[in-house]
């Protein structure tokens, strides 16, 4: 099980419990993202005990808006970065299933998994990018269904010994063939959004969800019929909720919450009472995006990490983990 063994898991997720993390990169949108300084900033998000860093999975750039990502390959910048850092997790939010190959997605993490032990968490996701789509000549009208395949395919190769598989994405024998490696433990595997999918699929299958932020009416809502439904299908395992979180911190400490673009300007103050509420209904991980914040993300890093942290810490990692 996750919960005894998955070092990356036992850091971000307890039940009744909150922790918190980023998305990179921490600069403000752009074009051509400002990446020469992301890995200080990385290395300064470990130091601070912050729980995650989290990576997007955006494959061409659109020039009309100005959101690439981390503008490098999901998979390439996540082992840079666990090359240099220690034990922080790495989560992904998420990779885009209907657009990369099963078994080589089962390759990639299950190499990154034993080169960096338990320090992986994977969300996946169906695509939301037009032109990613268009680029690969991928029906984007069919993600979902690509989706669902996609994922019992990869699932299958990661968490079975030697399965055999037959699929419209291609054959596996298991008499004669086999992953290579094979993971240290199952990785968590965790829905992003809704993924063109059912609430019940989504408790039925995945290790646990990642969702974009809403209201705390809203996603009170939604985590109380989400631990409905994972307590029906599969009773007694603990399936935690993440979200992001935008934040554009205020120097001012008691400055009053405004909407941003899916989140809030606000001071510290104000930011750890809305963080107590987020962790008394359920939520389980914050990830904060700092595209719209107007301070040095080293100022903010430093702040939340001082300020904030300590009253949501990482989770100590089982010696067996």
């Amino acid at each position: 099980m996750y919960q005894q063994k998955h070092g990356a898991f036992q850091r971000l997720y307890q039940q009744d419990k909150l922790t918190l993390g980023f998305v990179l990169p921490t600069e403000r949108m752009a074009k051509y993202p400002i990446m020469e300084n992301q890995l200080q900033l990385a290395q300064m998000i470990e130091h601070y005990g912050f729980a995650a860093m989290w990576l997007r999975d955006v494959t061409i750039q659109n020039l009309d808006i100005d959101d690439n990502g981390q503008m490098y390959d999901l998979w390439i910048y996540l082992t840079y970065l666990a090359a240099k850092t220690k034990q922080i997790a790495l989560g992904t939010a998420g990779v885009v299933l209907p657009l990369r190959h099963p078994v080589r997605i089962a390759k990639e993490a299950a190499s990154i998994d034993r080169l960096f032990p338990g320090r992986l968490i994977m969300g996946v996701a169906s695509g939301d990018r037009e032109l990613d789509f268009t680029a690969l000549g991928v029906d984007r009208p069919q993600r979902g269904e690509i989706f669902r395949e996609t994922y019992e395919f990869l699932d299958r190769l990661l968490k079975e010994d030697n399965p055999t598989i037959q699929s419209n994405l291609g054959d596996i024998d298991g008499s004669t063939m086999g992953l290579i490696p094979k993971p240290e433990t199952a990785i968590p595997t965790m829905v992003t959004g809704f993924s063109q999918q059912s609430l019940e699929w989504i408790a039925r299958h995945g290790d646990g969800w990642f969702q974009y932020p809403r209201s705390i009416e809203q996603q009170e809502l939604l985590v109380k019929d989400y631990r409905e439904l994972t307590e029906r299908y599969e009773p007694g395992i603990f399936k935690p909720f993440s979200n992001s979180l935008f934040i554009d911190l205020s120097e001012n400490p008691d400055e009053r919450p405004q909407s941003i673009p899916l989140g809030y300007r606000l001071g510290r103050y104000h930011l750890l009472e809305l963080l107590q509420r987020f962790q008394a209904i359920g939520v389980n991980h914050i990830a904060f995006v700092l595209y719209f914040s107007h301070r040095p993300p080293e100022d903010v890093i430093q702040e939340l990490g001082e300020e904030i942290l300590p009253h949501f810490p990482s989770h100590q990692i089982p010696v067996e983990a």
